[in-house]
């Protein structure tokens, strides 16, 4: 029989612990002295250093299964398991604790209702993805997508905090019965099937139905407008769908926009993709339009904006993050160049086309 396990940094949350394991778990508070926990820098969970103390929580009756699920969540990361002694109510017992040998650059002291408040409801949500690969693909794999699966984690949390506007009909999420979820493949995106019924106009529930989606995240938008010299600035970059679809033209001319990773907002995902995109930074931002736009096929989400910019003749060139693959050109175009390619329906990119017309209807205020 294994040793009782103990939990100091995310997996102390209980809701988190129980979707790991899979089922419902009791635990005792308890103590390891030595060691307190920090967070570590830029990322959403803490490590220990030597020193002072830290509370967690003892798992008693941690069975092989428990552990191999365990395994596979922690894994990936580096953390294996060591022993350690933690003192309790009733005594110190002898118990593991899992722990990385990664010299993790370290920032403030952990505290976990800070992390609960800011990062449990994704994580939760992340961990239902990472467990349905339990079995089927390796810790280092659930490691390597992690950051999409956070990514995706966080679009879901998105559309709890703030739904879209209510649909004519009254109809909700409420009127929807899902039977099955299938994820028949998962990488770098994801495909998601269901099997449900929905409510009809008529009141009655439908038929039985299989639908597909491609499970994509948030993304954030920005055309960087410069109203001094009435000019915005573009992006070109190589883009899989209209390859894919076979069109002999799969470098797209857009605005510059990525996804929404984690905690950001969508204002903030601009900023930082203006700059990544083209060493670009932001004056105010006008919000555009928040929407689906293929909500038959694809979760994405669009939140798109106008930022005003400084753009003088110098500020294009070749930009975009290395660690992304990410080869993009920028470029200029006057206004009314924007507006006569969106009058000769030479813009194939929809945020594009989309923001052409909504600085028509506002330039003359943004220029005053």
């Amino acid at each position: 029989m294994s040793l009782p396990l103990f939990f100091f940094g995310t997996l102390r949350y209980l809701p988190l612990l129980e979707q790991v394991l899979g089922r419902a778990v009791s635990v005792v508070p308890a103590r390891l002295d030595g060691v307190s926990a920090y967070w570590v820098a830029g990322q959403p969970f803490p490590t220990l250093q030597e020193g002072g103390a830290v509370e967690g929580v003892l798992l008693r009756d941690a069975t092989a299964a428990d552990i191999a699920r365990l395994d596979f969540y922690e894994g990936g990361f580096g953390y294996h398991l060591v022993d350690v002694m933690v003192a309790t109510a009733d005594g110190p017992v002898a118990a593991q604790v899992y722990r990385s040998d990664t010299a993790f650059e370290i920032g403030a002291r952990w505290g976990l209702d800070d992390w609960i408040a800011t990062y449990g409801e994704i994580t939760l949500q992340a961990a239902r993805e990472v467990m349905e690969g339990f079995g089927q693909i390796s810790p280092e794999t659930v490691a390597q997508r992690f950051d999409m699966i956070r990514a995706r984690a966080g679009a879901v949390v998105n559309a709890r905090r703030e739904p879209s506007a209510a649909s004519a009909s009254g109809l909700t999420a409420a009127d929807v019965e899902v039977a099955q979820t299938r994820r028949p493949y998962t990488h770098y995106f994801s495909l998601q099937e269901m099997t449900l019924r929905h409510r009809r106009y008529d009141g009655a529930m439908s038929a039985e139905v299989e639908r597909a989606v491609f499970v994509a995240t948030d993304v954030a938008i920005v055309l960087p407008y410069d109203p001094v010299r009435d000019r915005v600035l573009l992006v070109e970059q190589f883009r899989m769908g209209p390859f894919a679809r076979g069109d002999v033209h799969p470098w797209s001319l857009e605005p510059i926009a990525g996804r929404i990773d984690t905690v950001e907002t969508a204002e903030q995902t601009a900023r930082r993709e203006a700059m990544e995109e083209a060493g670009l930074e932001l004056g105010a931002l006008h919000l555009i339009a928040s929407c689906y736009p293929s909500p038959g096929a694809t979760t994405e989400y669009f939140t798109s904006f106008l930022g005003i910019a400084d753009l003088p003749d110098d500020v294009t060139g070749v930009g975009g993050l290395a660690s992304e693959h990410e080869d993009i050109r920028s470029t200029l175009v006057s206004f009314e160049t924007l507006i006569q390619m969106a009058r000769d329906d030479a813009i194939s990119n929809a945020p594009l086309v989309m923001a052409a017309w909504w600085l028509a209807a506002h330039r003359a205020g943004l220029r005053a």
